[in-house]
C-alpha cells in the first residue's frame, strides 16, 4: 500500500498517465463523432495503424512534424471516405465494413514498410516532438504539443455537438433519420461528413506513437487501442467530457501496473498486472453501460424516402 501510495504521489507517474490517454482520449473523440451520426467504424485500430505508418514516412522522407500529422489525417479521412460510402452510400453491414477497413489498413501499412524499407534490420527513426518545458503547469510541460492538442479537441467537440446547428443536425440524423430527413437535413452528406472526420481524428492517434511518445514505427504499436477507444464511448455515454474521463482511467490503471512492475512490489505473477487496466475497464464499463443512452439509429442503414 505504501508503493501504491507513493506511486500516486509522484509526477512522473501522472506524467505516464497523461501520455498513455493521448491516443485514447484521439480515438475516442474520433469513434464518438461516427456513432454520434449513427454509424459504428470498427476500423479505427486499422487506422491507427495507417496514421501512425504514413505520418511516420512523411517526417522520415523530409516533411515536418505537423506535416506528419497532417498526412495522419488524410490517411484517416481517405478510410473514412471508403468506410462512408460502404455503409452510408451502399448501406452495407457497420461491422463487416468496419473489420474490413481494420484488415485493408493494417495490411497496406505493413506492406508499405515492407516496401519501403526492404533490408533494414530495424526500424528507422525520426526527431519527434519535444516537450514543452515553457509550460508552468509540471504534468504537462513534459508532454507534446499532440497531448495539449488532444485535450483542447475535448470542449471543442462537446462546443460542437451542443451548441451550434451543425451538432443538432449531427445528432438528429444519428437519433432518428427520418424526423432530419423532413427538416431538410441531408442524412447521407451529414453522415459522410461525420465519418471522414472522425476518421481524421483516428489517424491523429497513430502519429502520437510514431512521433511523440515514440520515434520509429514498428508492428503491433497499436496494440489494441482502436478497441479500447470503441469501449471507452460506451463507458462515457457518447459525451466528450466522460470520454476524457474514461480515458484517462483505463490511461491510469495503465501506468499502475506498469509501475508496479517496474517498483519490484508487484507480489502476484506480471500476466495479472498486465489484465489489471482491462479487467477494470470491463468492470467499468459494465457499471456504466446499462445506464448508457445510446443514439437510436446507431448501425441501422438508412435509405432516404424509406420509413
Amino acid at each position: 500500500m505504501t508503493e501504491v501510495l507513493d506511486l500516486l504521489l509522484n509526477a512522473p507517474f501522472w506524467v505516464a498517465v497523461l501520455r498513455i490517454a493521448t491516443p485514447l482520449i484521439f480515438g475516442t473523440l474520433g469513434v464518438l463523432l461516427c456513432e454520434r451520426a449513427g454509424v459504428l467504424n470498427l476500423g479505427i485500430e486499422g487506422i491507427m495503424v495507417a496514421g501512425a505508418f504514413s505520418g511516420w514516412l512523411a517526417v522520415f522522407l523530409g516533411a515536418p512534424l505537423w506535416g506528419g500529422v497532417a498526412v495522419a489525417a488524410l490517411t484517416g479521412m481517405a478510410f473514412g471516405l471508403l468506410h462512408a460510402w460502404l455503409t452510408v452510400g451502399l448501406a452495407l453491414s457497420q461491422h463487416v465494413t468496419g473489420l474490413g477497413i481494420t484488415l485493408l489498413a493494417t495490411a497496406l501499412s505493413a506492406y508499405g514498410y515492407r516496401v519501403s524499407f526492404p533490408k533494414v534490420s530495424a526500424p528507422p527513426t525520426v526527431t519527434p516532438f519535444a516537450a514543452m518545458d515553457w509550460l508552468p503547469i509540471p504534468v504537462l510541460s513534459a508532454q507534446t504539443p499532440l497531448t495539449l492538442l488532444a485535450l483542447a479537441l475535448v470542449p471543442l467537440l462537446a462546443w460542437l455537438i451542443y451548441r451550434t446547428p451543425a451538432g443538432l443536425a449531427l445528432r438528429m440524423v444519428g437519433e432518428n433519420p427520418q424526423a432530419a430527413e423532413g427538416q431538410g437535413i441531408p442524412v447521407a452528406p451529414t453522415r459522410t461528413a461525420a465519418i471522414v472526420a472522425g476518421s481524421a481524428l483516428m489517424g491523429v492517434a497513430g502519429p502520437f506513437l510514431t512521433l511523440s511518445a515514440f520515434n520509429a514505427f514498428f508492428f503491433n504499436m497499436v496494440n489494441g487501442r482502436g478497441w479500447i477507444c470503441v469501449a471507452l464511448v460506451v463507458f462515457a455515454s457518447w459525451r466528450p467530457g466522460k470520454a476524457l474521463l474514461g480515458a484517462l482511467l483505463f490511461a491510469f490503471f495503465d501506468a499502475l501496473q506498469l509501475r508496479l512492475q517496474q517498483s519490484g512490489a508487484a507480489v502476484l505473477p506480471y500476466q495479472v498486472y498486465l489484465m489489471l487496466p482491462y479487467a477494470l475497464s470491463i468492470l467499468a464499463l459494465v457499471l456504466v453501460a446499462r445506464k448508457a443512452a445510446y443514439p437510436q439509429a446507431l448501425m441501422q442503414p438508412y435509405r432516404k424516402g424509406e420509413r
